[in-house]
């Protein structure tokens, strides 16, 4: 009860002219944490004053930009097992009111088509097929070629509404599907690119890194070969690493995400944006797990 009168107090203080008040009191709200949005939300519909308006905008994306960095710590730190669970901490920063349960049951749904479409005597080359058929003709998605640097190509939410992404949201899609399915493919981190690996442990001796074959998500799923790696990286004058080549890690692919969307703010000339990405760049950036 007491909280709730210092809430009430402190959201009617929030247009005061003095900024030092002001400070005070955005200090307090900013301990509070999340048990204040709702107070601040309310406030924000009833008031007309523009300048109150943007300072209760400001306080709330503090908050809620405090609760996606302490998710992303958390995701990291325990282990960073579930890709899909990463990504939605990133789209968290733009969208955090979403309801990731609609995300979760749109992949669900997805999931259930190519399920029912599997045999058990399908070879490798042929459940991956099946999944481009589902993902890729039935329910149209594709690489957003148009609008390739807009920042929504990196927001799983966006890419499920829209069928349009980028190489390493729509990779984290179609992984996400197959191993629900125990289709052992998983990303690749290429330079310039994020390709899929479809991997079998027991081919280890034979094949390199386990891959059997490669999967272009950005591109309907194409297969292709070691070779068809190799001469990309000539193309681009590298050396052909064995990261190029191997399953690289969740947190990795999460980076790339972070990198990305960077990268579209910047073309945009958003500079907080930029600044409070690299913020969530610095939360990853300790040594591999």
């Amino acid at each position: 009860m007491e909280n709730i009168k210092e809430i009430t107090a402190l959201v009617k203080l929030l247009d005061d002219p003095d900024q030092e008040i002001y400070q005070h009191v955005e200090g307090r709200l900013l301990e509070y944490g999340n048990e204040v949005i709702d107070y601040l939300e309310n406030a924000w519909e009833h008031s007309l004053d523009s300048l109150l308006q943007q300072r209760i905008e400001n306080i709330v994306h503090k908050i809620q930009f405090s609760n996606v960095k302490e998710d992303l710590n958390l995701w990291y730190q325990s282990g960073a097992f579930d890709l899909l669970q990463g990504a939605l901490v990133i789209n968290r920063y733009q969208y955090p009111d979403l309801d990731e349960d609609k995300v979760i049951l749109q992949i669900e749904e997805i999931k259930r088509e190519i399920w029912l479409g599997l045999q058990y005597e399908m070879s490798s080359i042929e459940k991956i097929k099946l999944i481009n058929h589902i993902f890729y003709n039935i329910y149209g998605f594709s690489g957003n070629t148009k609008n390739h640097h807009d920042p929504q190509n990196s927001y799983i939410n966006q890419v499920l509404e829209s069928k349009k992404g980028n190489q390493i949201s729509l990779a984290i899609i179609y992984s996400t599907l197959a191993q629900k399915l125990d289709i052992p493919v998983y990303g690749v981190n290429l330079p310039q690119h994020f390709i899929l690996g479809y991997i079998d442990e027991s081919k280890r001796e034979e094949q390199e890194f386990g891959v059997l074959f490669y999967i272009n998500a950005f591109n309907k799923g194409a297969i292709f070969g070691k070779h068809d790696v190799d001469q990309f990286l000539r193309q681009l004058n590298l050396d052909p690493l064995p990261g190029f080549y191997a399953p690289c890690s969740n947190v990795e692919i999460i980076r790339r995400v972070i990198r990305n969307l960077i990268s579209a703010y910047e073309n945009l000339g958003s500079k907080e944006k930029v600044e409070e990405l690299k913020e969530l760049q610095d939360i990853l950036a300790n040594t591999e797990l």
